[in-house]
């Protein structure tokens, strides 16, 4: 069962720490408030569907890093100019996952960047 500590959540020269804390985890919730409980563990191991979403994550990760870094620029600059709620990464990863070349394309002609090998 979740409890509510202090109103400041471990904070250390200006750092707020949230997420897994050795036992246990730390969030905020929707009112702001900091919410600890006891971490939880998986009783079984993972599915495989879920083994395969893991490795196809870790293949587009895997992919993002063999980018040039100019390449990953463009992906950046292809979300900012877009004014899209992600990051340049968010987007790749989302191509690869979708191969979806047509909406990049159109992403490109619109922000007038190169992001997909012609």
């Amino acid at each position: 069962m979740p409890h509510q500590h202090a109103k400041r959540l471990f904070t250390c020269l200006g750092f707020v720490i949230w997420g897994d804390l050795g036992p246990t985890t730390i969030y905020r919730n929707k009112r702001g408030k900091v919410v600890f409980f006891a971490k939880t563990w998986p009783h079984k191991p993972p599915s495989p569907a879920q083994t395969t979403q893991r490795q196809r994550f870790i293949a587009a990760a895997i992919a993002w890093q063999t980018l040039t870094p100019s390449q990953r620029d463009e992906w950046h600059e292809a979300t900012r100019r877009a004014s899209l709620c992600m990051h340049g990464y968010d987007l790749f990863v989302h191509w690869f996952l979708s191969q979806d070349d047509a909406a990049i394309r159109t992403l490109e002609r619109q922000t007038d960047t190169t992001l997909l090998p012609p």
